[in-house]
């Protein structure tokens, strides 16, 4: 000991959470280090996990079977779960016990449309109102060209009626209105026309009410 002070090893000095730092004479300096900042993630919810795995290819077009009068609900019930639904309607005039109105209903009594990948299916099957995703064995698409018809159809809220899958007419291709450009078959009845609009999977059809000066024939594709 040399007077009052005393001499320690480096190795007994106080242990510091700070840098050691030595100077030109071997003496030890304390230098704080800074904090590291904190990163804070934003939780991301299973729904916006999903989004982002999944790509559009990878979603499809299917029918879905609803228990009956849910098909608006299933439509509803779908597009707050982040499910693209389509369901076509029209207007249709009914009889009251006093008069008679206009109502709005769907193409395809019983179905809704909805656009999504076969993952999701637990979550389209645990919908309220929805039965069964449609098809043979397992679900089958709708094919591109049938739901690109559904969704002008659903754009103008035509006046329709129900329509035998198998009735025939003649080809015609709109020239004129909201279907312009549309092909199909055009069908006369009494104080009734229009075209036909199908669906092959559920094997259903409706009338849609087309005035004769808004189409013209064409030959029968092949």
């Amino acid at each position: 000991m040399i007077g009052s002070h005393f001499l320690m090893s480096r190795s007994e000095w106080p242990q510091s959470s700070g840098q050691r730092v030595w100077d030109s004479r071997g003496e030890a300096m304390i230098a704080t280090s800074q904090p590291e900042p904190v990163v804070r993630h934003e939780p991301v919810s299973v729904l916006e996990q999903e989004q982002v795995t999944l790509s559009k290819a990878d979603c499809q077009w299917y029918a879905l079977q609803t228990q009956s009068r849910h098909e608006k609900q299933v439509r509803d019930r779908l597009l707050a779960i982040g499910i693209e639904p389509l369901l076509p309607v029209g207007r249709q005039r009914r009889q009251w016990s006093d008069r008679k109105v206009w109502t709005t209903l769907p193409l395809f009594t019983g179905y809704c449309f909805a656009n999504f990948a076969l993952v999701r299916s637990l979550a389209v099957l645990q919908t309220p109102g929805v039965v069964r995703i449609v098809g043979t064995v397992r679900p089958e698409p709708i094919p591109a060209e049938e739901i690109a018809v559904f969704q002008r159809v659903s754009s103008m809220n035509p006046v329709m009626e129900p329509c035998d899958y198998l009735t025939e007419g003649a080809w015609v291709e709109v020239i004129a209105g909201p279907l312009i450009g549309l092909r199909g078959q055009y069908v006369r009845r009494t104080n009734q026309q229009g075209l036909v609009i199908r669906s092959s999977l559920l094997q259903q059809a409706a009338l849609i009410h087309i005035g004769c000066d808004e189409v013209a024939r064409v030959q029968h594709p092949s």
